[in-house]
Order: C-alpha cells, then sequence, then structure tokens
C-alpha cells in the first residue's frame, strides 16, 4: 500500500475538478476543502487526489452589515 500524504488544516491544495482551495478539515473518513471559486466540498479522504498548491488563498470579502432599523413609537 502507498503512503498517502498527511495533509493538515489550512493546506493549499489543487483538486482536478475544482481548482485551487484550502483544506478545511481532514480526518480518515472525509476531507473538505473550501474552494477558491467553488464553495466547500466534502470528498472521501481515500479517494481524493491533491496536489500541493503554492497560490495563495484569495482575499475573503467581508460582507457589509445592515444597520439595524429604528424602530419608533408613535407619540401622541
Amino acid at each position: 500500500m502507498v503512503a498517502m500524504k498527511a495533509w493538515a488544516k489550512g493546506d493549499r491544495v489543487v483538486q482536478a475538478t475544482y481548482g485551487p482551495g484550502t483544506l478545511v478539515e481532514v480526518n480518515e473518513h472525509h476531507t473538505v476543502i473550501e474552494f477558491d471559486e467553488h464553495g466547500t466540498r466534502r470528498f472521501s479522504t481515500r479517494i481524493v487526489v491533491l496536489e500541493t498548491s503554492n497560490t495563495p488563498a484569495p482575499a475573503r470579502k467581508t460582507g457589509a452589515r445592515r444597520a439595524k432599523k429604528k424602530v419608533t413609537t408613535p407619540t401622541s
């Protein structure tokens, strides 16, 4: 049996179908990757084929928070 590379959370990888991404979770059963352009995907650890990537993760967009509506009580 061929030894598998030990991936760690936060490693940058490339997967053939989805492209570059960052490992979110890795265990003996599942590998979860957050891809740069395809969202989060879960793979079976035993069969997923990954390559190391040197590309940095893209900057995350921080969504602007909506201002809460001010509730006004009618005055008589």
